[in-house]
């Protein structure tokens, strides 16, 4: 079956935990369009919902599936986020930001009761650390921040050099890290986040709920593990 198989039928399945009534965060990248997608389905269909979108690219997409959407001026809690991850452990802890919307996807899911995450079978590791770790900063100084980075982890790049840095929708910049093996997701955050310039990193710690995980032609839904 092939990945985007796996999906699409693990991202609908997420989908289908969203009832009539909700306030729903709607993630970003290539699976969440999926999910995004089948809401859009269901709302014409007539279930009611309310989407608050963590990239403008989602915003587009949901906007064109005619889902009704919020920002956080009009509301502060969600009932739940659905969003992607570019890998998770048995605890469910995350790597995000592949598609640089770290940040505003932290944000969302932060807000959120429950966190459900929707991935295909190769997102599913043992440790952290196997896809470059996202890491947002200030555009002032990222030179500094990234030296400061370095002492962590020699294996920095700036997201598409510093020519042509890519840019989120917060106006930030984008350092990918080679960690390796993480250990200790939650000490690794700590120190990165005590660098002076680091906005966010893509590290999710303890905050997804469930994670519907599409193998083969079937959708697995998994609780963390201690």
């Amino acid at each position: 079956m092939s990945q985007d198989n796996e999906k699409r039928i693990a991202a609908e399945s997420a989908a289908s935990m969203v009832h009539d009534g909700m306030i729903v965060g709607l993630g970003t990248g290539s699976t969440a369009e999926f999910a995004i997608a089948r809401l859009g389905e269901k709302v014409r269909g007539g279930l009611r919902i309310k989407g608050v979108p963590t990239s403008e690219r989602t915003a587009n997409r949901a906007r064109n599936e005619r889902i009704p959407l919020l920002d956080f001026s009009q509301v502060t809690r969600l009932d739940m986020a659905l969003d992607g991850a570019d890998e998770f452990d048995p605890a469910l802890n995350l790597i995000k930001g592949g598609g640089g919307a770290l940040f505003r996807e932290k944000i969302v899911a932060a807000a959120a009761d429950k966190l459900v995450i929707f991935a295909d079978s190769s997102k599913q590791v043992e440790k952290l650390g196997r896809f470059p770790l996202p890491v947002e900063v200030n555009p002032f100084g990222w030179q500094v921040t990234l030296e400061k980075i370095k002492a962590l982890c020699p294996e920095v790049t700036l997201r598409g050099g510093s020519d042509k840095p890519f840019v989120t929708d917060n106006h930030g910049y984008i350092i990918d890290c080679g960690f390796g093996q993480i250990d200790d997701p939650a000490e690794l955050e700590r120190q990165l986040k005590s660098i002076v310039g680091v906005v966010e990193t893509g590290l999710f710690v303890g905050m997804a709920q469930f994670v519907c995980l599409g193998r083969g032609d079937k959708v697995e839904v998994l609780k963390p593990r201690a």
